[in-house]
Order: C-alpha cells, then sequence, then structure tokens
C-alpha cells in the first residue's frame, strides 16, 4: 500500500520520519543478515578445505602401498624397432629382443576383371546380399537392393562395424578408372583373416562367373619377437598384435620394425631400471598438498590488532584440529622402523608458519643409500603404520560421515544458516508490518495537521 505526504509547510517530511524509523527497526535484521553472510562465507571456506583435504588424501595414496615405490623406467637401444613401457612392477634388468616378424592385417579386394568404371551399379536387377566373416566369427550380411553401387555396399559394410572396413580405390587412370572394393580387418593376426561367403552383386568376390574371386593385398600375420641373446637360448614369441605385454613381465612393448638382418642381426636392447624421480616427484606432490592445506588455514586464523577483527577461521577449533592432526600424522615416528624413524632423517623440516620444506640433496641421499629404509617411512607393513598411511586415516577420521569434526562443524553451520534464514524472515514480516502501520499513523497526523492549518488560516481571514 503506497501513502504519499501532503506538503504541511511546518518543515517535517514525515515520509523521511518513516524511513528512518523503519531502518532502526531494522537493525537487529542487518545484524542477523550480516552473521549469516560470515557463516556462508565459513562453510564455502570449509568446503574449500575439505577439497584440500581430500588432494591430500589423494597424494597419500600414491606412497601409501609398497607397489607405490616398485616405479621403474625403460629405455632401448633402437627406438625405430620398437618402444618399451616399464609398468609398476616390472623387475629391473636388460633384455635382449628381436623383431623376427610385424602383426599385420588381412587385405582383399576383387579381381581386375570385375573392377567397375565408376560408381556405378553392383545389384542391376532384385535384391542383393553379400556376406562376410572374420577368422572364425560369425557370418556378418549387408542386404542391397536394386540399384544399390558400389559405394551403397562400401557404407553398409561399413556400419556393421564387424571387424572389416571397406574402401574403394581407383586402379585404373582419371580417364579410364576402374574401381575396385578392399577389405581390410580392423585386428592384425594370422587368425583375422578375411572371408567372403556370398556375393550377389556384379563385383564377383566368392567367383561364381569364373572370372571373379579376390586378390590378397596382404596376408594376415602375427607378430614374432625373440627374446635372449642369439648366441645363447633365446625365447620366441608369437602374437597377434604388435602390441606385446606378456614377454617380458610388466613391461609392454610396441613393435615398430623388423631387426636389421644384414651382414648381421642386431637385436635392441630394453633396459628397465628403478625410476626413483618419479617416487620423488609423488612426494613433493603430497609436501605441497599438505603445505596447500597448512598456508589456507593460517590466512584464515589470523587477528588484525589495528581493525580488533580476526579472520574467518579465527576462534575455530575445527580449523585448527584439522592442522594438529595432520601435524601428528606426519610428525610422529613411525613404529618398528631402525634406520629411517621420522620424515626429519630423510630432509623434511617443519617450518616456523608450520608448513615444510624438503632438502633435496638429503632425500636424494636417504633414497640412493637405502631406497626400503625410506620407502618403509611412508608405506603401510605388518609391524608399522608409514606416514601416508596415517595422513589417509586422519583425513577419514576428521570427514567421517557420522561423527568426524570436520563433517560435525560443516553440518553445524549449515545449520546455522538455516535458523538464521527463518529468524530473518520472521523479522522482515515484522518490520514491514511496523513499517505500514507507521505509515498509516503518519498519514493519520498529516491530514490532521493539514485540516488544523486549513482551520487556522480560516481563522485569521476573519480576523
Amino acid at each position: 500500500m503506497a501513502i504519499s505526504f501532503g506538503g504541511l509547510g511546518n518543515g517535517v517530511d514525515f515520509g523521511q520520519v518513516v524511513s528512518e524509523l523503519a531502518k532502526v527497526q531494522r537493525l537487529p535484521i542487518d545484524a542477523l543478515t550480516a552473521k549469516k553472510k560470515d557463516l556462508q562465507t565459513k562453510l564455502t571456506d570449509y568446503g574449500a578445505l575439505g577439497n584440500k583435504l581430500l588432494a591430500l588424501q589423494s597424494a597419500a595414496n600414491a606412497l601409501r602401498l609398497p607397489s607405490s615405490f616398485n616405479r621403474s623406467t625403460s629405455t632401448v637401444s633402437d627406438d625405430t624397432i620398437l618402444t618399451a613401457q616399464a609398468g609398476a612392477g616390472a623387475a629391473t634388468g636388460s633384455y635382449t629382443v628381436q623383431v623376427t616378424q610385424l602383426a599385420k592385417a588381412n587385405q582383399v579386394t576383387n579381381k581386375a576383371a570385375k573392377a567397375v568404371s565408376g560408381t556405378t551399379e553392383v545389384i542391376s536387377s532384385g535384391a542383393g546380399t553379400f556376406t562376410f566373416r572374420v577368422g572364425s566369427g560369425t557370418n556378418q550380411t549387408v542386404s542391397l537392393s536394386a540399384g544399390a553401387t558400389l559405394d551403397d555396399l562400401r557404407s553398409a559394410i561399413n556400419d556393421l562395424g564387424a571387424g572389416v572396413t571397406a574402401s574403394v580405390i581407383n586402379t585404373g587412370t582419371e580417364a579410364s578408372p576402374a574401381y575396385r572394393l578392399t577389405l581390410s580387418a580392423t585386428s592384425s593376426g594370422a587368425d583375422n583373416t578375411i572371408t567372403v561367403v556370398a556375393d550377389t552383386t556384379t563385383l564377383d568376390l566368392t567367383n561364381t562367373s569364373g572370372t571373379g574371386g579376390t586378390d590378397t593385398l596382404q596376408a594376415g600375420q602375427n607378430a614374432i619377437v625373440v627374446i635372449g641373446d642369439p648366441d645363447q637360448t633365446t625365447i620366441s614369441i608369437e602374437r597377434a598384435s604388435n602390441v606385446i605385454t606378456d614377454a617380458i613381465p610388466d613391461v609392454t612393448l610396441t613393435l615398430k620394425s623388423k631387426t636389421v638382418t644384414t651382414p648381421d642381426p642386431e637385436p635392441v636392447t630394453v633396459n628397465i631400471s628403478t625410476d626413483p624421480e618419479s617416487v620423488k616427484t609423488n612426494i613433493k606432490t603430497l609436501v605441497t598438498a599438505y603445505n596447500d592445506i597448512v598456508k589456507f588455514v593460517n590466512e584464515r586464523t589470523t587477528y588484525d590488532i589495528t581493525t580488533k577483527t580476526g579472520g574467518i577461521f579465527f576462534n575455530e577449533s575445527t580449523a585448527k584440529n584439522v592442522l594438529s592432526q595432520l601435524r601428528t600424522a606426519i610428525s610422529g615416528e613411525v613404529s618398528g622402523l631402525s634406520t629411517y624413524k621420522t620424515l626429519g632423517a630423510v630432509g623434511f623440516k617443519t617450518e616456523r608458519d608450520g608448513t615444510l620444506t624438503v632438502e633435496d640433496a638429503k632425500l636424494d641421499s636417504a633414497m640412493a643409500s637405502n631406497y626400503a629404509a625410506t620407502r618403509a617411512l611412508f608405506v603401510t607393513q605388518s609391524s608399522s603404520s608409514g606416514i601416508a598411511d596415517r595422513l589417509v586415516n586422519a583425513v577419514d577420521v576428521l570427514d567421517s560421515v557420522d561423527s568426524g569434526a570436520f563433517t560435525v562443524r560443516k553440518n553445524s553451520i549449515t545449520s546455522q544458516i538455516s535458523r538464521l534464514t527463518d529468524e530473518i524472515g520472521r523479522k522482515e514480516d515484522v518490520a514491514a508490518a511496523y513499517e505500514e502501520r507507521l505509515r498509516l499513523q503518519f498519514a493519520s497526523l498529516d491530514a490532521l495537521l493539514q485540516k488544523l492549518q486549513s482551520q487556522t488560516s480560516a481563522l485569521q481571514a476573519l480576523s
């Protein structure tokens, strides 16, 4: 309801008076709104802190198991012949490898006598079929209607997605084209040969006319590699693919070309060695994730003595508890160890602000002199719980759905925000009603004063 006040000529703006009184009525609402905003900011920051905790847990998981330290790297003497990718469980060693045969995919085409001069019809009348299979697989059939062209046949075969790719090649000239259908197996290997079972097209790949049939452009064959010194005992391995995963345990070989054999065979040497640098990278990632949490909390627990205001986490025991739990997990001795008992022994140092730094030279020396002892600091073993395992468990405890301190605090803030939202809504209704009453009351007063002013003016006119 909009209420306007007439001009009284007495210098009093009742509209402004109502507005100012309404502002006073809203002061408690403004205070609650500011409190709600602070809580929403705090909840947002707790959410960000939760993501950082998960990042730390992920980094710790990468160092938690003994296999996490079984990192290997590979080198080959001639990567034009093959490449090698070492897996986590690859054993160190040197291997001699010869590639005596590459895997190939079978390719066939119709006879030159049955080539067509253009994208002409291959089904002249009635319906037709074309049936093929790959290896010992099931027969695959495409149906063609009268007037179907060579391109129609190619598209129909490709649409099946049945292990064969069809293409059309001009084996003639531009002036006198001779188009032939080429079928290529999508998988290499001797067992993946293409057989045309039935063909009622003019291409006649099944040779019902006596002048048709197929030409083999490339025979399907397996890859063959020979492991071992040629002058000693060797092992020959035959596989359908040029990517071989079981010739050397936990090493993937990708074959590219055959071994040079003239004047003498030149085998490729594959070297598998430990890769401490990748482990060191994971350790640095853990430190970075830990420091990210420490800095994030520190920035929000500061106190400005000039403004006498604290950060969003000032007096927040939960945020401080997070740092305490993580600090306990990362700084204490690991029971059951004798060589390196703490992270300090391998180059870790805690700075005054609580962040961690790592002395590279000391960590490198520890890993080089006793890799197993360094690993024992981090991983879970039968007699000890390593640093990485303790950090994973610490985050689990803090973030437990039922009783985790971190989760409980976030739920509490969410509940407070909900209660404040309800209370602000109620007070908004009260304030709106109060302002409406004021406007009605002052409107009545305004009307009364105008009446009195009119009466006064009338009396003055009589005198």
